[in-house]
């Protein structure tokens, strides 16, 4: 039998935002197939999670290409960058809490242009006028990840609709990032 492995690291993805701590049976239950078919495709949890992480980067800059960040204005691509994010915003959840994805030499170089292409939005904002200057492009790109995070978790746990996820995430960081005009 023939195994998919990108729905095999689909199957591993849902399970793993929803409980980080599963072990390698679980994945493999999760995904529908044998631990040791999961171990011919993944020496183990690292492994996993290095496919995942790769996984997960293709899907953002995906999701980033299709937000259209250069056009129209900064805060009209914000919007459309978290409803382009929200199909895959549990990946995004997971990999964000797996610090070993962010440590030492064997860094994954689609995080730097991730957040390049990120933070390059919100600089274009702040040259623009719509957002503030004493927030760093650095700082809110990863709020924008944390707000991402905490809302794809308050969905799996039933607190929040999945479908008020863009408007919640979109809301509060442009509420914080607004750059506002006194009279």
């Amino acid at each position: 039998m023939s195994v998919d492995r990108e729905q095999m690291l689909r199957n591993a993805a849902a399970l793993l935002t929803r409980k980080a701590t599963a072990t390698m049976d679980e994945v493999a239950r999760a995904a529908g197939i044998s631990r040791a078919t999961l171990h011919r495709h993944f020496a183990g949890r690292d492994a996993l999670v290095r496919a995942l992480e790769d996984l997960g980067i293709r899907e953002c800059e995906a999701a980033l290409d299709a937000a259209r960040l250069g056009e129209g204005s900064a805060e009209e691509a914000l919007r459309r960058l978290v409803g382009a994010v929200e199909p895959v915003a549990g990946l995004l959840a997971f990999l964000n809490s797996e610090n070993q994805l962010f440590e030492g030499e064997t860094q994954n170089e689609g995080w730097a242009r991730l957040d390049a292409r990120i933070s390059a939005l919100f600089q274009r904002g702040q040259e623009s006028g719509e957002f503030r200057i004493d927030l760093t492009p650095a700082w809110l790109t990863d709020a924008l990840y944390g707000l991402i995070s905490s809302a794809t978790w308050c969905v799996q746990d039933g607190r929040m609709a999945a479908k008020d996820l863009p408007f919640m995430i979109a809301e509060l960081l442009l509420g914080g990032a607004r750059r506002r005009v006194t009279p």
